[in-house]
């Protein structure tokens, strides 16, 4: 027996990698915008990879945000075989289990400019 799906919400953003570099040096702003493994990541990076990671992210968290249509709080990008996934906690991760979602969510990076496609799909297998 097949469940229904549906998506609830798609978000797309794009974010240049040249103005997030000048951003990154900010501690404030990482502190705002990044948990601390994202920090990590970022800084174990060279210059040119550290600025793309980081636009690629930033435009992940961008378009969850307009795919959920509200403001919420708790999730950082992860990648484990080169897979990005975001890591959910708090009011995020709270309200993903309330609308038994899955998130896909896609990144690219080209000549400086950054990149993310998420959709939201909800329902039951």
């Amino acid at each position: 027996e097949s469940g229904d799906f549906m998506i609830l919400g798609v978000g797309i953003d794009l974010c240049d990698a040249g103005r997030m570099e000048k951003s990154i040096t900010r501690q404030s702003f990482l502190d705002h915008v990044f948990a601390p493994e994202e920090q990590a990541l970022l800084a174990a990076l060279g210059d040119k990879h550290r600025a793309e990671t980081a636009a690629a992210n930033f435009a992940a968290k961008e378009a969850f945000l307009k795919a959920a249509g509200t403001g919420l709080g708790g999730f950082a990008m992860r990648r484990e075989s080169g897979a990005p996934y975001f890591a959910l906690t708090g009011a995020a991760a709270a309200w993903a289990a309330e609308q038994n979602l899955t998130v896909h969510v896609s990144l690219s990076h080209e000549r400086g400019l950054a990149s993310a496609v998420v959709i939201l799909e909800t329902g039951t297998p």
